[in-house]
């Protein structure tokens, strides 16, 4: 054997101090490796939902423009006080309700700087069937009230499922609580004529109470949009305590009717004055024969109807609402029996 060879073999041997230091280097790097790792994150903890927390959301604010609908929801508003309602031995715990949102513009004060705001409002009806299956459509600019069923606005009572339930398949629950509900879709409204879409504006939500003589029965007032030119003639007429002849000639006094006009004004007037005598008449007699016909279960039901009027909590997420709160709901409803 030539003598490198030895050398070789022993050379290609590590020899243990070397292995010894390798080892060292290893548990090195494998002590870096742990030490480099990232520290582990803390769970994130989100708060569980309430069962009616979405309940104000879903009720449809009748009347407010489309265009203001995103401006509702800017806001963080809570509604807990309509929720708490429905619990145990609270207002509205174990009765029928019916439900219906509209939106007031009022103006507020919040982080420091004040603005006009549309407050959502939820009215809560208990009784034991839909207190109305009809909307009112009615404005100053439009000459004439509507009363219309509400599938003609694509309008209807429908069962509210709170989130424990939305499992649960809906013929099978027995609910208790139904919103005034909107189906038609935001995004065909370009689709629909000017005169359509503006009737959504106008809308709403219509009671006629047949035990209470309407304010529209003992009226005597009538709103006259006369269609004069260069600009039409908006005023009152109290056939009761105006006297016609002098009502128009004040009119013309104070130039916002020609002399020209007087006679057709009149006939006018005397015209819509018919109208509103017959409807009232009307009126009184169809009230008349509803409550020869009902039924004194039904007479109990509209005697213990009750209206809430639930305003959104005070929260640092939205405007204090407490100074603008009104038990008016709207013509046709009055005064709510109580605000919260």
């Amino acid at each position: 054997m030539r003598k490198g060879a030895k050398r070789k073999t022993r050379e290609a041997k590590p020899s243990s101090s070397q292995e010894n230091h390798k080892e060292t280097k290893k548990a090195a790097s494998r002590a870096k490796r742990v030490k480099a790792s990232k520290p582990e994150t803390e769970p994130e903890y989100f708060e569980d939902k309430r069962n009616l927390e979405d309940l104000w959301k879903e009720a449809f604010p009748v009347g407010t423009e489309w265009d203001q609908l995103d401006s509702v929801y800017q806001f963080n508003w809570n509604f807990s006080n309509l929720e708490d309602a429905f619990k145990e031995g609270k207002k509205l715990h174990g009765k029928k309700v019916y439900l219906f949102g509209c939106t007031e513009p009022q103006l507020v004060h919040f982080k420091g700087e004040s603005k006009i705001v549309c407050i959502p409002v939820v009215v809560a009806v208990v009784s034991p069937f839909p207190p109305s299956d009809k909307i009112g459509i009615n404005s100053v600019q439009r000459e004439a009230e509507e009363i219309v069923p509400m599938k003609q606005m694509k309008m209807d009572w429908v069962p509210y499922i709170p989130l424990e339930d939305r499992d649960v398949r809906v013929d099978r629950l027995k609910s208790q609580i139904f919103i005034l509900s909107c189906t038609q879709r935001r995004t065909a409204l370009k689709h629909l004529k000017i005169d359509r879409l503006k009737k959504y504006e106008y809308c709403l939500p219509y009671f006629y109470q047949p035990l209470k003589e309407d304010e529209l029965e003992q009226s005597t007032e009538v709103q006259i949009i006369y269609p004069a030119e260069p600009k039409p003639v908006f005023c009152e007429f109290d056939w009761e305590l105006d006297e016609l002849e002098e009502f128009t000639d004040n009119l013309i006094k104070e130039e916002e009717l020609s002399e020209d006009q007087k006679d057709a004004f009149k006939d006018f007037v005397k015209e819509k004055v018919r109208e509103a005598k017959k409807a009232n008449r009307e009126a009184r007699e169809a009230r008349k024969k509803a409550l020869q016909e009902m039924s004194e279960e039904t007479k109990a039901a509209y005697e213990n109807m009750s209206f809430y009027k639930f305003y959104p909590v005070s929260t640092p997420d939205s405007p204090d609402v407490s100074t603008v709160k009104s038990p008016f709901i709207n013509r046709y409803y009055g005064k709510a029996h109580e605000v919260l």
